[in-house]
């Protein structure tokens, strides 16, 4: 059993933290806020900052919203970096930018420490029942020592290369999810406008090439206007920018991501940002003038 930091405890990180308590880890943490009443209970050892988290473990986690976020818990003075010592490994499962990535990697390394990116995705039900699709960033030395960790909160692991390659695949998570989301919600939007039950298309969908995870859960949300968030849109927002950022320094076009990303905008403008991003449809409708399951006219 080892001394795990886990700095973030938010709607993920909270049941994260939950998984290497039960798998019978002692957990250090420290978020903005106080430390869930669950995880006190079941022995979470509370720290008053990230520096003290890093004195007490060996394996430092972070699970924060944005690159600015995992800069300032690393790094502020009272941060990860100030009480490393020689040895220890630091773990970043927020996603956020893969060119910074790299550089906080390099001011780890520069201490003597290991460093692992490694962002999830399967949001607040993944992270609930430690299913998360973990996409890894690192050396295969500081992967083989976590993994037993990774392997309490996820299902699919993958080390995909050196620092920042896990940032660059869950980017690309993300543009493959906004641009099926899109493709869902395009696609029953025009079926409910000719009068088909979208119910009943997607039920039909599901049996064909066109079948996907996103038509399975966020089909079904869009029909039934269920759009209380599991992945807030104001989150997807920031990792499409996270995209078309690297798209622009890398010198990569993404026309479609462009486009997803103003649907998301237009949800945020709309007073969306909280939705559940399978609300993207609603920017569709708007432009429509027509909802899915509204009545069509004869």
């Amino acid at each position: 059993m080892a001394n795990i930091g886990f700095i973030g405890l938010g709607i993920m990180g909270a049941p994260m933290a939950g998984h290497l308590i039960k798998g019978g880890h002692t957990v250090f943490t420290f978020t903005h806020g106080a430390t869930p009443a669950e995880l006190v209970e079941a022995g979470a050892r509370t720290c008053a900052s990230g520096a003290e988290v890093a004195r007490n473990a060996d394996i430092v986690i972070t699970m924060v919203p944005d690159t600015p976020h995992v800069e300032d818990a690393l790094f502020n003075p009272e941060g990860v970096a100030a009480g490393l010592s020689a040895g220890k490994t630091v773990v970043d499962m927020s996603s956020i930018s893969p060119v910074a990535t790299k550089d906080f990697a390099k001011r780890i390394n520069a201490l003597g420490c290991e460093y692992l990116d490694a962002p999830v995705s399967g949001g607040e039900v993944g992270a609930k029942a430690a299913s998360l699709t973990i996409m890894v960033g690192g050396s295969e030395a500081a992967f083989d020592k976590v993994k037993p960790l990774f392997e309490l909160m996820g299902k699919n692991i993958t080390l995909v290369g050196g620092n920042g390659d896990g940032q660059i695949t869950k980017v690309a998570n993300q543009i493959i999810v906004a641009l099926t989301i899109e493709a869902v919600g395009e696609a029953l939007l025009l079926a409910a406008k000719a009068g088909a039950d979208p119910a009943k298309v997607r039920q039909a969908l599901m049996g064909g090439f066109a079948n996907s995870r996103i038509l399975e859960v966020h089909g079904e949300r869009m029909v039934k206007r269920t759009f209380e968030p599991g992945f807030r849109i104001a989150l997807h927002q920031k990792d499409l920018n996270l995209a078309l950022t690297t798209g622009r320094q890398l010198g990569v076009a993404l026309p479609s991501t462009a486009i997803a990303q103003e649907l998301f905008n237009t949800c945020a403008a709309h007073g969306g940002a909280g939705w559940d991003h399978s609300a993207l449809v609603r920017a569709l409708e708007k432009m429509a003038n027509f909802e899915i399951g509204q009545q069509a006219a004869d």
